[in-house]
């Protein structure tokens, strides 16, 4: 079974135990606007005419395409009906939904999760007009609930491309590590890194311009930007942000290394408290994931202790969902502010991977963040991949 198979036979199981009569996927051409759920639909694949996807909690699995696209669709073995049509979908949609007569139409579009929010207000409109008439048209809700828990539910064979990329991470990390000197510029040490994904034939868990982050000293302004010409030296602290995708699937981890001084055999004090800090808050925040959890009360744990040692409270989630890409949306280990949306009352389930990610800054050396994934389990949060337990300590 391939794994677009998996995952749609998934949904409808979702679909059953949400009680979801019927799921839509409503698009047009893909290539410009692209619903994130298509790749768990029909993959890379693009649609170019109007086109619905339907699955429903009986089973069946429906695609309404362009003729041009039906035999494309075919060859995948996902949908068990396809209908092509040549001059206008409206009336073939609302036969369809019509025959199969659903008390509720979940599409994708959501208040919370940008993954699940793909149905453009165009592409809405056009479906209100097409069920004008219909009882259909009062019977639409959010599909955010299914998508968030397909998204979020990892199958055994997405779990084993996670597991490597986190794999390839850690090995182009441990690499680099043996690489760096003094002297070089963060572009050096990230063209490097580059390089390597190269050797093992990796993609970018985000954009190129700023993975990996590599943040040297105390006067890099640590955030969503790339390495710059600001050169490593004795006494740095350097932190790292970087990710891989393998597959399909993304890690994404944050390290922390420490340039020694002359006749240094460690990191100064204040930089060894500050990373213990985090080191502490880590451990405590993946101890209480459970299944049920709330993802606000686990960000509150860690948030408190690094703001209870002293330290200004960071200002982003503790923690996000990772998979297709590196922010995968849904449930998220964060603050009850407004930009997060209710994603933070959400709770964990098991199957799901997440990042857990503090940081503070250090005065004169420089920033601590460090970024695990771990993926929720019966037992509880398992960590892929080996932890940063130690600061990295380079010689230069």
């Amino acid at each position: 079974m391939s794994l677009i198979q998996e995952k749609v036979n998934q949904a409808i199981q979702i679909l059953k135990e949400q009680n979801i009569d019927l799921w839509l996927t409503f698009v047009r051409e893909t290539s410009g606007v692209r619903d994130p759920v298509l790749d768990f639909l029909i993959g890379e694949n693009d649609l170019t005419w109007p086109s619905a996807l339907i699955l429903t909690k009986h089973g069946d699995k429906i695609a309404i395409v362009g003729s041009l696209e039906k035999e494309a669709l075919t060859r995948m073995d996902i949908f068990s009906e396809i209908i092509g049509y040549d001059a206008a979908v409206s009336g073939i949609l609302r036969e369809t939904i019509t025959r199969l007569n659903p008390d509720w139409i979940a599409v994708n579009t959501s208040k919370n999760n940008v993954h699940a929010d793909g149905l453009t207000h165009a592409m809405y409109e056009f479906l209100i007009e097409y069920l004008a008439g219909t009882p259909f048209a009062d019977r639409l809700i959010s599909a955010e609930p299914l998508i968030n828990a397909m998204r979020g539910r990892k199958t055994k064979a997405e779990l084993a491309r996670i597991q490597k990329a986190v794999e390839i991470t850690e090995e182009i990390y441990q690499k680099t590590f043996a690489f760096i000197k003094a002297g070089m510029t963060e572009v050096e040490v990230a063209d490097y890194m580059h390089s390597l994904m190269k050797e093992y034939g990796v993609g970018f868990a985000w954009p190129r311009e700023n993975n990996p982050a590599v943040n040297s000293g105390p006067n890099k302004v640590v955030g969503h930007n790339g390495p710059s010409s600001i050169r490593i030296e004795r006494g740095h602290v350097i932190h790292f942000d970087f990710g891989v995708k393998y597959e399909g699937y993304c890690s994404d981890i944050q390290r922390v290394a420490y340039v020694l001084r002359e006749g240094e055999t460690e990191a100064p004090v204040e930089v060894q408290r500050g990373f213990i800090t985090i080191r502490t808050a880590i451990e405590k925040a993946r101890e209480a994931m459970k299944a049920g959890a709330t993802g606000n009360s686990i960000d509150t744990i860690a948030r408190e202790i690094v703001t209870d040692s002293g330290y200004p409270e960071y200002k982003y989630a503790l923690g996000h969902q990772l998979g297709r890409v590196a922010h995968d949306g849904g449930a998220l280990l964060g603050p009850l502010w407004e930009k997060y949306g209710d994603s933070p009352n959400q709770k964990l389930e098991i199957g799901q991977v997440f990042t857990i990610e503090p940081g503070l800054a250090v005065s004169n050396y420089g920033y601590i963040g460090l970024e695990e994934d771990v993926v929720l389990t019966e037992e509880g949060a398992m960590y892929i991949g080996e932890p940063q337990r130690e600061i990295v300590l380079l010689k230069g």
